[in-house]
This record gives structure tokens, C-alpha cells and sequence, in this order.
């Protein structure tokens, strides 16, 4: 049986403007081509920071100057997100593979993902999102109850909250693609977060952590490793300090106590160990790997990254 994974693609494997995300998307897919080559399943997600950005500015001020149209829900900029960041991405994939000989169809899945509507998150929006408004534009989005913070000297921006993924509505999709030795995108941007009513599901206004994201599609699957590719090649405990150390393999208690002390912050490194730790307490002989796009070679043979074991 092939060893089954999900590589998570932070901001480094995408790039921010439509220019460098075809030049990044080059060189990641040489990485996602060499897991092939070793014989691994594939299923891959990706951030999507600043494209969802881009999209939700550019909508919403289309909007304001076309009187029949109106301001795009944050479900739906996700989704037009993982359509575009996807394009690129299969087809990427796919020109690499063929370059080396392999054929192999790369398929992205617009993928939801059920969140619930009493989560915490919903009364703490944290994630920063579009471009700097003015008092007055920011009184406008207050009254449609959008949340907004000054950033002073810039202006005002919008935040939207940061649910955790309780459910991916495409799954069976995304796993019978695995089974037929596919190579799936799905989960971009942590997925289109949705409120399950009875049958419908209502667009959330939230976008999901795509590392928790990648941890739910890596349960999901019955993934055998969790590889999250970041813009480090190892990550650090006390960064910035004299006693300044680079981990290398680790259990997941030691994951714990290293999150417990704070060595991760909350947005930046944290979500990864969270994914990487709930994802490996599932079952016995699972890994995660944490390292750069350019060291996944080294790193799922154990010669690079950070890697977690139970």
C-alpha cells in the first residue's frame, strides 16, 4: 500500500500577485513531484491570505460603483480563491509530472468545510482582511455588523473570525480521487467555511486556519503523514534568544509542552503543532513533518524539518 499524505502549502509555495504565484507554483510542484516519484498518495491544501484578500477588496469596490451589484460574501471569495490558486496549481502539478514522465490527473475539489455557529471564534474575530478603509467607510461596515480595527497612522480595517473546522462536506469526493491514485487539491484557504441548516449550508462570514484545515482532511483520509511546508526549514524554540534551538525529531508530548509554554505563538507556528498533534493522537503510526517547500525530499526520509512522532 502507498503511504498516504497531506501537504499543507503556506504563503512561501503561492506567492501574493497573480506574477509570482505562477513562478511559485513552478517550484512547488517539483516538490509535490519528487512525493510522487517516492511513491506517496497525495492530497494537498493551501493558504490563500493574500489572494482571498485581493479578490474580497476587488469585489467589494466593484460593488460600490455598479449600482445592480452588491458587496461579495466571505464564502464566496473563499471559493473563488480556491478555484484560482487550484488552476494554477493542477496545472502546475500536472506539467511537472509529465516533464518526468509520469501521467497522473490532478483534480482540485471546491471544497466546504461545516463550522459551528456557537464557536468561540465568532465572538473574537482576529483575522485582518482587504485594504484600509476611512472612519467613514468603517462606520458603513459596523453598521452591516462586520467587525473593524484601526491600525493607527493606516486607517481601518476589516476582521473576520477564525472558527475551527468541525466537518468537509466533499470528503467521499476528495477520498475516491485518492483511490483511484489521484492527486487532489482541496481544503484551499481552509475551505469554505458553511453553517449546516437541515440540508442547506449558509456561507459563514470566517475564514478557517489551514492548518487545522489540513489536520480535519488528514483525519479524513486516514492520511499516514501530515507534511506542513512553511517558510523555515526548521522550526525553533526561544526564537530570537541566546538558547535560540532548532527541533528536529520530537514527540508529541514534547509538542505539547512546547506549546503550553508559549515558544509558538498564536498564529504563526501554533496552528501547525495543534494540527500536527490532534492529527498523529488518532492513531499510532502517524508523523507530521514541518519544514520549507525546497527540504520535503530530505524531510519525509528524515534528514530535514521538524518532525513529530507519538
Amino acid at each position: 500500500m502507498k503511504k498516504r499524505v497531506v501537504v499543507a502549502l503556506g504563503h512561501r509555495a503561492l506567492g501574493t500577485t497573480l506574477p509570482e504565484q505562477k513562478i511559485a507554483v513552478k517550484n512547488t510542484a517539483k516538490s509535490i513531484a519528487d512525493l510522487i516519484e517516492e511513491g506517496y498518495q497525495v492530497a494537498i491544501t493551501h493558504s490563500n491570505a493574500p489572494q482571498v484578500g485581493m479578490i474580497h477588496t476587488a469585489m467589494n469596490e466593484f460593488g460600490k460603483t455598479h449600482d445592480n451589484y452588491t458587496s461579495a460574501p466571505m464564502s464566496v471569495c473563499s471559493a473563488m480563491s480556491q478555484g484560482y490558486i487550484g488552476y494554477d496549481l493542477q496545472n502546475g502539478i500536472r506539467e511537472e509530472l509529465l516533464d518526468r514522465g509520469i501521467y497522473r490527473t490532478v483534480s482540485t475539489v471546491l471544497t466546504q468545510v461545516i463550522v459551528d455557529p456557537y464557536d468561540e471564534a465568532f465572538y473574537t474575530p482576529t483575522k485582518v482582511l482587504g485594504r484600509y478603509m476611512t472612519a467613514e467607510e468603517a462606520d458603513e461596515e459596523r453598521k452591516k455588523g462586520n467587525y473593524v480595527v484601526e491600525e493607527p497612522g493606516k486607517g481601518f480595517r476589516r476582521v473576520v473570525s477564525a472558527p475551527n473546522p468541525v466537518k468537509i462536506v466533499e470528503l467521499d469526493a476528495v477520498k475516491a480521487l485518492l483511490d483511484a491514485d489521484q492527486i487532489v487539491i482541496a481544503c484551499g484557504g481552509g475551505g469554505i467555511p458553511v453553517l449546516e441548516q437541515d440540508n442547506h449550508l449558509k456561507g459563514a462570514s470566517a475564514v478557517i486556519e489551514k492548518d487545522l484545515a489540513a489536520g480535519k482532511l488528514a483525519e479524513g483520509i486516514n492520511a499516514d503523514e501530515l507534511i506542513i511546508l512553511t517558510s523555515v526549514e526548521q522550526v525553533c524554540i526561544n526564537l530570537d534568544r541566546p538558547n535560540e534551538e532548532k527541533l528536529g525529531e520530537i514527540n508529541i508530548d514534547q509538542a505539547k509542552e512546547y506549546m503550553e509554554q508559549g515558544h509558538f505563538g498564536i498564529h504563526n507556528m501554533f496552528p501547525k503543532f495543534r494540527a500536527a498533534v490532534e492529527f498523529i493522537e488518532q492513531r499510532e503510526d502517524r508523523s507530521a513533518l514541518i519544514t520549507s517547500f525546497d527540504k520535503v525530499k530530505e524531510g519525509i526520509k528524515g534528514k530535514a524539518g521538524t518532525i513529530i512522532r507519538r
